[in-house]
């Protein structure tokens, strides 16, 4: 078994409050939970305007499907336009 974790550390601009926030962020978390079958969650920083902490994971059999999945949410996050990714963290374990 073949386990992929992302952290991603976003930068939300233009968020001046933490309702504005929360609306960004839950369209990042859903649009990637319903695209690509992840478990997504708010992970750190709940209570900074303009930062989101988002971590990701997913099961699989087989490495590089795992890979191919992170790469593509890596591009789908970023393609969405509403955030800027500051840092990423990815680990992959073997099981």
């Amino acid at each position: 078994m073949v386990v992929g974790i992302i952290k991603l550390e976003l930068r939300i601009p233009g968020s001046s409050s933490l309702k504005a926030k929360r609306s960004v962020v839950k369209k990042v978390v859903e649009r990637t939970r319903s695209r690509f079958n992840v478990s997504v969650a708010e992970v750190d920083k709940q209570d900074v305007y303009s930062r989101a902490v988002i971590g990701c994971a997913m099961a699989g059999s087989d490495q590089r499907y795992v890979n191919g999945a992170i790469d593509k949410i890596l591009d789908f996050v970023e393609g969405m336009g509403v955030t800027d990714i500051l840092s990423e963290t990815v680990e992959i374990i073997n099981l």
